[in-house]
Order: C-alpha cells, then sequence, then structure tokens
C-alpha cells in the first residue's frame, strides 16, 4: 500500500512539473487548469495511466502553449507597476519563486495577496484556484505560479468603502443586481466569463455591491450554501465557479490575517455573473430540502465517473463538492455532483 502510494506520487509530481511549464492561460484568454486537475484527480483516486491520459488529451484539446518570453525582470519595488499585463507572465513567475522562496508559502500569501485580492476575478478567478491547490498541496513552486498567474491577469472591481451592509443574505446580495441601471443590456467583449464580469463591474450602479453583504464568522457557511443553492437551481456553467470558488476560497483564507476582503470581493464576482447567468432565483428552502433527499449514486460511484470524464469542469466540481460536503456537512454537494455527471437527472 505504502509503494503504490509512492509510486502515484511520484507519477503525479512528474506530471505537475511538467504541466508547470505550460502557459496559466491558452488562446484566447482561457484558464488553464491542468496543474489543478491533475491534483484533483489524483485525490478523486485516479491512476498515474489516467493521470497521464487526461493530461495528454486536455493538451492537445485545449492547444496548451509555452510561458511568453520574460520582458524585464520583476522586483518588490516594481511588481505592482505591471499588475495585468499578459506579457509579463514569466517576469512575475521569477519574481513570486523566489518570493515563495525567501518568506515561504504563508509568508508570501500574507505579503502580497492583500494587495492581489480585489483583482480575484483574473482570468475568471482561476489564479484563486491555483492558488488553492498549490497551498492544498503545499507546492512552493504552484504557490509562485498563482501569485504570478493573479498578478498578470488581475482585473480589479470596485473596491470597499465600508459602508453600511444591506443584508446578512447572500442570496439578497445577488437578486439586488437585477435593478442595477444597465445590466440587462451591457455588452461583454466577448462571451468570456472574465469580460462578462469586467463589463458589469464598469457599471456605475455595481459600485456599491461589494459593501452589501454583512460579513461575521458565519458568512463563509452562509455563501457557501448560496452558491450551491444557485448551482443545483440552474446547473450553469458560470455557477459551477460559484461552488467551486468558495472552495478555493476556504482553502486560501486561513492564510489571511483578515479573510473579509477575499470573501467579500469573491462575492462581488459571483454578483457580476448574475446577468450571465439568467437573473436567477434561487430555489426556497423547502425546494432545496427536496433536492436534497433526493437518491443520489454513493461518492465511490461519483468519484469514478468524475475521473472517467475529460472535462475538467467535471472534476473540478466533484472534488469541490466532496471537500465542501465534508466541511458543511450538506448531502446536496453529492447530489449536485452527481447531476453534473448527468448520474440523475
Amino acid at each position: 500500500m505504502i509503494l503504490a502510494a509512492a509510486v502515484r506520487r511520484s507519477g503525479l509530481d512528474a506530471l505537475s512539473a511538467r504541466a508547470s511549464n505550460d502557459s496559466v492561460e491558452f488562446p484566447h484568454f482561457l484558464a488553464n487548469h491542468a496543474p489543478m486537475v491533475l491534483v484533483a484527480l489524483d485525490k478523486l483516486g485516479a491512476s498515474p495511466e489516467r493521470l497521464e491520459e487526461w493530461y495528454e488529451t486536455y493538451r492537445a484539446k485545449s492547444g496548451l502553449i509555452r510561458i511568453p518570453d520574460p520582458v524585464a525582470p520583476i522586483d518588490a519595488r516594481t511588481w505592482e507597476a505591471a499588475l495585468g499585463g499578459r506579457a509579463r507572465e514569466a517576469d512575475y513567475r521569477d519574481f513570486f519563486a523566489a518570493e515563495v522562496r525567501r518568506l515561504g508559502i504563508a509568508g508570501a500569501v500574507q505579503t502580497y495577496l492583500p494587495r492581489l485580492v480585489q483583482g480575484v476575478a483574473a482570468s475568471a478567478t482561476h489564479p484563486l484556484m491555483r492558488l488553492a491547490y498549490g497551498i492544498l498541496e503545499q507546492d512552493r513552486r504552484e504557490v509562485g505560479v498563482a501569485l504570478a498567474y493573479w498578478a498578470a491577469c488581475y482585473l480589479p472591481l470596485p473596491a470597499a468603502t465600508g459602508a453600511q451592509p444591506k443584508t446578512e443574505d447572500p442570496a439578497e446580495v445577488l437578486g439586488a443586481v437585477d435593478a442595477i441601471e444597465g445590466v440587462h443590456d451591457y455588452e461583454p467583449e466577448s462571451d468570456l466569463l472574465w469580460h462578462n464580469i469586467r463589463a458589469v463591474g464598469a457599471l456605475p450602479g455595481f459600485r456599491p455591491v461589494v459593501d452589501w453583504l454583512a460579513f461575521d464568522a458565519d458568512a463563509p457557511r452562509r455563501m457557501a450554501a448560496t452558491s450551491l443553492a444557485l448551482f443545483v437551481g440552474t446547473m450553469d456553467f458560470a455557477a459551477v465557479h460559484a461552488v467551486t470558488g468558495l472552495h478555493w476560497a476556504r482553502l486560501v483564507s486561513p492564510c489571511l490575517q483578515n479573510q473579509e476582503p477575499l470573501y467579500r470581493a469573491f462575492w462581488q464576482v459571483i454578483a457580476s455573473l448574475v446577468p450571465k447567468i439568467g437573473f436567477p432565483s434561487i430555489p426556497s428552502p423547502g425546494e432545496l430540502e427536496r433536492m436534497r433527499r433526493r437518491e443520489a449514486p454513493p461518492w465511490s460511484a461519483i468519484k469514478a465517473a468524475a475521473i472517467r470524464s475529460d472535462d475538467e469542469h467535471d472534476i473540478s466540481l466533484t472534488f469541490s463538492c466532496l471537500q465542501e460536503e465534508e466541511v458543511w456537512n450538506d448531502p446536496l454537494y453529492r447530489v449536485a455532483a452527481a447531476r453534473r455527471l448527468a448520474l440523475i437527472p
């Protein structure tokens, strides 16, 4: 058993090292999920052979590209000047790799994430994903790449002002987006999630949204529950990122002295996606309870189906649902994963 685990770990490490040489995005501006999904597959129980097969399939299907050539060195005095410059990926990789070596994982995250957090919309929140998986694995290389990814694709939304919150209910924040002027007829540059986020975030009426939710120790649980309800009520692609993103935020937040800005900025991103999702209604408590009681396959069957899938979002959502159920003790996560994998209607 120990030998088999060592073989699996060796195979994952080798593949992860190869995957780290690919750029963080591929044309056009799509997030490279491979390094994170390999970890998820391994934790779901995939064999080394399946990891290899999945990576090669994903690499060919996506057309992954190499890291762009360096432009100029970045240091602690200049690192903020190039935020949002995708061409600086290699420069940011070099800088943050050195900072993680110098400060350690926790030290680097504590030093740099407070400045980056308002740009969590970067690449549709996938730098947060990469950072979360790097922290989960305690992988210094991946943490450095994640911070570089976040910096190179930095996409800020309006900052919190400390204004009086409107509600303790995350669902009320999402529902109130419907009344923002221009939110029904905005025009994103393309259908990419982050283009939608950017376009909605630029509406003048969207500026106060970041302050609407009252934040306390229970807020992450309420946000996770609302995200799950949003997903099972819509089964929408954008809503997948609400569920997985709260998982990622939960993994990252212990590294921060103040968790509120991360959660507040993340919920602002989900609010910006409400038009893209179609201004959905959140299912009622009764409807959610009926969904919760549905018969669904055991986790062993769900994990096996996810492992067979070539869809990165199937795997990512399944792993996040598995991990979140362990924390929040809500069987609706198992139902959600089973529905995403078409194991139940």
